[in-house]
């Protein structure tokens, strides 16, 4: 595709961003990729006065900053907050929350000079840009510094004694100030304010961590009650809550299950907001030759990765500032080392003002990255989403997002990246070849106009709450007092302790037994990190979380770092180590895994006649078994390559569906057919739960089979890929219908005859998308459907039957129940996150793998 050759002088091309969309639709000459359009109008803001207690010194700061006076929301969160009252503010992106929580913290710290505020964001890139913002207001004595993983240590001991305004993240609270609270003491003991920043983005497995973390917190710094007095630090007797959050469902409740204290919500965005052009984009179908090399496969889409690439080239082309959000590490280097080239072919050097950022890279290289885009070296970057939070990004004005970002909150927080100082912007979702992503592009009401997620995250779970229990322990003995606070279940789990041996009871209360303390992974990502070293230089390229590090750095693997591409020579496990060298194969790379399934226990079920639904605790097993080497230019698969890695073991929360094969039959599903209807209709829900939980398809796994030993009937298992479960599968369970119907519409309204990757194909799938029945997977989810009462999004569906926690659908002995994928049916498939491959295809990671990253850049 031919480039621009030339680039306008300063941050934007001056165009609006109705004619730049206009101009990247034209270089489709066959068909309009673009589904809908939506524009988001531009709104005025609504100012309030300072607050009375704002003193002087800190308004004349703000107006040196521009802030000449706070707009509605930002006054009446600070107000309550000021007040003594725990609060979130959860409005638009750009809106300004963080004068909502400044205002009244650092009003404080002006006036109580003993006082202490403590900050928490989900990533190191967003602490670093609030200190900038602090520390540029120069205040007296309030001293703020970042606190964190890449602090020298030489300055952790000047911070721990002077500084009144730390920055951290959850990470460090768990690992480096609550074990070391006796150095803490000081700072705990006049802690005023806890800000929690983006909190929406603590969901799920690592939310719930995040929230006892915050209990631990409270527990070290002060009775757990709420201070009702809105006098000064001095007379407080624990700190007030300010929570910071995108739009989100109930944020009230979400923010009360994550501090568990009452907190107010303030949801009425009062600021200015430039307009937003919102493109839905559907790359192209490639020619049948291109597609494969086998005549007899459907046509797929050109990939979104190649798309996202061409297009950041030609808006970087046109001059203007674009930030491209790519899910996964490997996708975001693809994307940039893509547009790269592109850009060097039509102007050799411009290429180099496009760039990719993502977890993984070290410090130094990160920072340059942030310096370089705000300062406008840089006029394209391709991101993960590292940079979707709360860093302030203005000049930009186009965002471009590979892929549906997993919750309409995400869509908005990246689409509001642009635009940021006012101006008109341009945001496209580029879709990829996916159920899912196919159902919006083409359904935009599922989209614009709705309201977006409720947070999801269970503090009860008891795969986190012993654990945790366990840190609190080894802090200072547990007494009663710290039960209740800790909640539903830490009775239980620390009896459990006890019994284990990890806790002792005296009368004083339940004390750690160990001289070392619990290893507790807030995140979930598999083990401590493994580094990528340079084997012919001994160098650090960067680093891969442990649960990664199967599908991304086996033996073999293409390793991508800055648009050179490296393949790994070998992968030490035990100690944390993978060597590479520098190749740049004309191939990439996929791993593959095997997983079996089997049910622990029932919690509660739905009797329909012919059909079942049920949720409940499940034991998956996975293990990574092979790779194929892929053709880069055309996707044929070179061959397969065996690996020798360990398997992994998940525990988790299901839910799960059987029909009866009678009922098949009935409705034309041939019994030789029904593996592949259930097969094409668990892809589709798969990638179709998104719409109705907190989380993407990213987050959970998938396992279908004929006859399952467990169920004794055809079953398709939709499962949460985190130990303990995260909440999505209940979610699931508690709209059944609705998800099913979403589903079952999805497949039916897809222009293919015979199936493909927009509705129930996976490019993940376990078993090659082998076999798939796509008419017969509309026939199942219409049985299913039929018998199946109307669900809402309670926790369960009317006519539900509840079970025991212990109740089992059989006697049969776990060991005996798993079966290789090739046999008896069984297909598994992926979810939690994970690697795409290089051009032309997306891939995902397998679905056992019990991982989750909200968030990148962090600890």
């Amino acid at each position: 595709m031919k480039r621009a050759a030339t680039v306008s002088a300063g941050p934007g091309s001056g165009r609006s961003p109705a004619e730049l969309l206009g101009r990247l639709r034209a270089r489709h000459h066959d068909a309009d990729p673009v589904t809908h359009v939506e524009r988001v109008p531009a709104r005025a803001g609504e100012p309030a006065p300072w607050p009375t207690w704002a003193p002087q010194e800190l308004r004349a700061a703000l107006a040196g900053r521009g802030v000449v006076a706070p707009w509605r929301h930002q006054a009446e969160a600070a107000e309550l907050a000021y007040a003594g009252r725990h609060v979130v503010v959860a409005t638009g992106t750009a809106s300004g929350k963080s004068l909502a929580y400044q205002l009244p913290a650092l009003a404080t710290l002006l006036a109580d000079p003993r006082a202490t505020v403590l900050y928490l964001a989900p990533t190191k890139a967003l602490a670093a840009d609030q200190l900038r913002a602090v520390a540029g207001l120069e205040l007296d004595g309030v001293r703020p510094a970042c606190y964190d993983g890449d602090t020298p240590r030489a300055e952790r001991e000047w911070i721990r004694k002077h500084s009144r305004f730390v920055l951290t993240n959850p990470d460090m609270l768990h690992h480096g100030i609550l074990p070391g609270h006796a150095n803490w003491s000081g700072f705990l003991r006049r802690l005023t304010y806890v800000v929690i920043d983006e909190c929406h983005t603590y969901r799920g497995v690592f939310g719930s961590h995040v929230a006892h973390v915050l209990r631990r917190l409270r527990r070290l710094s002060g009775s757990p009650g709420r201070p009702s007095s809105p006098a000064l630090a001095s007379s407080r007797k624990a700190p007030v809550f300010v929570l910071a959050s995108a739009t989100s469902g109930d944020p009230a409740t979400a923010a009360g299950r994550l501090t568990g204290l009452p907190v107010a919500a303030v949801t009425e965005d009062t600021s200015p907001r430039g307009g937003v052009t919102f493109a839905l984009w559907e790359p192209p179908l490639l020619p049948s030759d291109a597609a494969t090399g086998e005549a007899d496969l459907v046509q797929v889409r050109r990939s979104a990765l190649r798309e996202t690439a061409d297009l950041l080239a030609d808006t970087v082309a046109e001059g203007v500032r674009t930030l491209a959000f790519v899910r996964s590490r490997k996708g975001a280097e693809v994307v940039a080392a893509n547009a790269r080239r592109s850009l060097d072919e039509a102007v050799p050097g411009l290429g180099d003002r496009v760039a990719a950022y993502r977890a993984g890279y070290l410090r130094e290289e990160r920072r340059e990255l942030e310096r370089a885009l705000l300062h406008g070296d840089l006029l394209g970057l391709a991101s993960t989403n590292a940079l979707e939070l709360g860093v302030d990004l203005v000049g930009l004005d186009a965002v471009l997002m590979c892929g549906w970002p997993g919750t309409r909150a995400s869509l908005w927080q990246q689409a509001g990246r642009a635009g940021r100082s006012g101006d008109e912007a341009l945001a496209v979702l580029v879709a990829r070849d996916d159920p899912l992503d196919t159902y919006l592009v083409h359904h935009p009401e599922a989209l614009f106009g709705r309201p977006v997620e409720a947070t999801v995250l269970d503090p009860a779970n008891p795969y986190v709450l012993a654990p945790q229990l366990a840190c609190a322990a080894a802090e200072a003995p547990l007494t009663p007092a710290d039960l209740e606070l800790f909640g539903e279940g830490a009775k239980e789990a620390v009896d459990s302790l006890v019994e284990a041996g990890a806790l002792r009871q005296r009368p004083t209360g339940w004390y750690w037994r160990h001289r070392e303390r619990p290893e507790v992974d807030l995140r979930g990502e598999g083990g401590a990190p493994v580094a990528v070293v340079e084997a012919s230089t001994g160098r650090l390229l960067g680093t891969v979380d442990g649960g990664s590090s199967h599908f991304l750095i086996h033996a073999g693997a293409v390793y991508l770092h800055q648009g050179v591409s490296y393949v790994v020579d070998s992968l030490d496990l035990d100690d944390g180590c993978a060597l590479v060298h520098a190749e740049e194969p004309d191939w990439s790379t996929h791993a593959r895994d095997v997983t079996s399934l089997s049910v622990v226990s029932v919690r509660s079920y739905v009797d329909a006649g012919p059909v079942g639904m049920f949720l409940g605790e499940v034991d998956v097993t996975s293990q990574v078994v092979s790779y194929q080497r892929r053709r880069i230019a055309s996707g044929e698969v070179i061959d397969t390559r065996p690996l020798d890695l360990p398997a992994r073991e998940l525990r988790t929360v299901a839910v799960w569906f059987t029909v009866s094969p009678q009922s098949l039959a009935l409705a034309g599903v041939e019994a030789a057919d029904i593996p592949g209807a259930l097969h094409a209709a668990e892809h589709a829900a798969i990638g179709l739960l998104p719409l109705m939980a907190t989380c993407d398809r990213w987050d959970i796994g998938g396992l279908s089979t004929a006859l399952h030993p467990d169920t004794e009937a055809p079953t398709v298992f939709v499962y949460d890929g985190h130990p303990g479960g995260a909440g999505f599968a209940e979610r699931a369970y508690g709209a059944a219908a609705s998800w099913l119907r979403a589903t079952r519409d999805a497949i039916a309204e897809c222009g293919c005859e015979s199936g493909c990757p927009s509705c129930v194909q996976s490019p993940k799938c376990g078993n090659g998308n082998n076999p798939l029945s796509k008419p017969d997977a509309v026939r199942v989810l219409d049985v299913v459907l039929a018998n199946l009462p109307p669900a809402t999004d309670a926790d369960a569906p009317s006519g539900v039957v509840r079970a025991g926690p212990s109740s089992t659908p059989t006697d049969e002995p776990a060991s005996t129940r798993a079966e290789q994928p090739a046999e008896a049916g069984l297909t598994p498939d992926d979810a939690s996150g994970g690697p795409e491959p290089a051009l032309p295809r997306q891939d995902d990671r397998t679905a056992a793998r019990s991982t989750a990253h909200p968030a990148a850049d962090a600890g």
